[in-house]
């Protein structure tokens, strides 16, 4: 389940053993007890709990027994520590956008050092995800919020919650900046997306239209169909006729179009389309099979 861009599993060095937390620290002092489970003083949020505070003594039902309905995720955290108060507000934020559907467990390892012990904490910030009673995945250190987000997608599906994907507020922003025309600064907005998250589908897609409306700016859509008709042999032509039937609605014409150029084309000329054929693709849907059928096309005409 972890991103591998955010750190191995710790679970690589061995299980975590949590029978000594099955049961409520008897000599637990009303510091330490905290309020009780629901209480309104330990949670965050709306109707459901969303945040809450954890300590030993309530380590069991707030944990291990929520977490057989409900997954949990765990900060570990600290007063003194600086990476905390980075981490920490953007968890906490997230888990009250969930409403409910996970619930963050705040632990103190100060005054909760058995519970750190247990579950190896070595460093802090430290995030855990609990399920059925048992972690199931973590990862320390800092991390950009989309990497959060869809490790928090993960844990939510590996729990048995169906949610809706969140919509990263960024994504809009770049989106209503595309859709208004600053080119400038949706290409920055889908950048920045990229820089956190690389494998951000939405944000490639919406930097392959910014390439394409930048390509198409001036173009009389008419004259340059008739101009790709007239020299099929010049590539620059059939590209932007390309680009153009693509924003007409055509891009299963458009792929079959540089398809051909593909075959006609060789060295730096063949690769020049390739390319650019590829980044069309990327503003389509995964499953779009006018894409699986072109894609099939270009691996013949290439090999």
């Amino acid at each position: 389940m972890s991103d591998p861009r955010i750190t191995s599993s710790i679970f690589t060095r061995g299980a975590v053993d949590l029978s000594a937390l099955r049961t409520p620290a008897p000599t637990a002092t009303p510091a330490q007890a905290g309020p009780p489970a629901g209480a309104p003083g330990g949670a965050v949020g709306g109707a459901g709990v969303t945040v809450i505070d954890v300590t030993e003594a309530t380590f069991q039902t707030e944990v291990l027994e929520r977490s057989l309905t409900t997954p949990v995720v765990i900060d570990f955290w600290a007063e003194w520590c600086e990476p905390c108060k980075q981490l920490s507000p953007v968890l906490e934020r997230l888990a009250v956008e969930g409403g409910g559907a996970w619930v963050l467990a705040k632990i103190d390892v100060d005054t909760n050092p058995r519970i750190a012990q247990m579950f190896r904490v070595q460093g802090i910030p430290m995030v855990y995800a609990v399920i059925g009673g048992q972690p199931v995945d973590a990862f320390s250190g800092v991390v950009p919020e989309a990497q959060l987000r869809q490790w928090i997608q993960a844990v939510l599906k590996a729990g048995g919650v169906t949610v809706a994907e969140a919509t990263d507020p960024r994504l809009d922003e770049a989106d209503d900046a595309l859709m208004s025309g600053d080119l400038d600064a949706a290409e920055r907005a889908y950048r920045k997306i990229l820089a956190d998250a690389p494998a951000d589908a939405a944000a490639e897609a919406g930097l392959a239209q910014v390439g394409l409306a930048r390509r198409v700016a001036g173009a009389d859509p008419r004259a340059a169909l008739a101009a790709a008709d007239a020299d099929p042999a010049d590539v620059d032509a059939q590209l932007l006729a390309a680009d153009i039937e693509v924003l007409s609605g055509l891009a299963e014409q458009a792929y079959q179009r540089l398809v051909g150029v593909v075959r006609r084309t060789a060295g730096d000329e063949r690769e020049k389309v390739r390319q650019h054929l590829v980044g069309l693709f990327t503003m389509a849907a995964p499953e779009d099979p006018a894409v699986a059928a072109a894609r099939r096309a270009l691996a013949s005409a290439l090999f």
